[in-house]
């Protein structure tokens, strides 16, 4: 499940370059979709805020999948607020992923982390790297790495303090290549560090024909989930 109250983004490294969100958010714009009117401008929907408030059944739910909930054109009283929806619905875990590390770090101390908040940063290749040090700044009770899409090697990742390691190459139509070696190395890393490692995708003009498979199997290892029943009136 995906949630949206941002939706568009300004792109601030090369994991940008061809970001499928911009191409869904032209698309979306065309159909005359009334949450992209301002196409892939940054937009705030404060009637999405409270919307996981609505789900009963346990979800997980990965937040801003159109945007960036830390950059600079959202403001802290909004960022706290989707905190506090989060907060509020134990049931869903919530996967945060952001480009703004250091943006993370310096608001960090004015949220809530409740359990069920997963964090993660993306690391696409060592020029971003410091990503990862803002985000063991924070207190997230599980923090994760996505290295997606993947552009350039990462051999010495400091994996201290993380949980989870999401690595997979870039798709569609402009793509750059992903190299073996880049995956396996980051994989080795993993085993030596004890944190788990989904491999999502190959990724290539047609995804759907390079598949996911690495050394002959697939890897979906996940942080373990804390469960929390729901209790609804009669």
């Amino acid at each position: 499940m995906t949630w949206n109250p941002v939706t568009g983004c300004v792109k601030v490294s090369q994991g940008c370059k061809n970001c499928y969100a911009e191409r869904m958010a032209h698309r979306l714009h065309l159909m005359g979709s009334v949450r992209y009117v301002n196409e892939f401008a940054p937009t705030l929907h404060h009637d999405l805020i409270d919307l996981p408030r609505r789900w009963k059944k346990p979800r997980t739910i990965f937040v801003n999948s159109m945007s960036d909930l830390f950059q600079e054109d959202v403001p802290l009283s909004f960022i706290r607020a989707v905190f506090e929806t989060m907060a509020e619905c134990p049931q869903h875990v919530f996967q945060v992923l952001t480009k703004r590390g250091e943006r993370l770090a310096e608001l960090a101390p004015h949220l809530p982390w409740p359990e069920n908040v997963w964090m993660g940063v993306s690391v696409e290749d060592e020029r971003v790297v410091d990503r990862i040090d803002f985000l063991r700044q924070t207190p997230a009770k599980v923090k994760f790495l996505s290295c997606e899409p993947l552009i350039g090697a990462l051999d010495d990742l400091d994996l201290t303090k993380i949980d989870w390691v999401i690595v997979g190459g870039e798709s569609g139509r402009g793509s750059r290549p992903m190299e073996k070696a880049w995956v396996k190395s980051i994989l080795r890393q993993c085993r030596d560090a004890r944190v788990k490692f989904f491999f999502k995708q190959w990724g290539g003009v047609r995804k759907d024909m390079t598949g996911r498979e690495l050394n002959g199997r697939t890897y979906d290892e996940m942080p373990k989930r804390k469960v929390v029943p729901v209790f609804m009136s009669p």
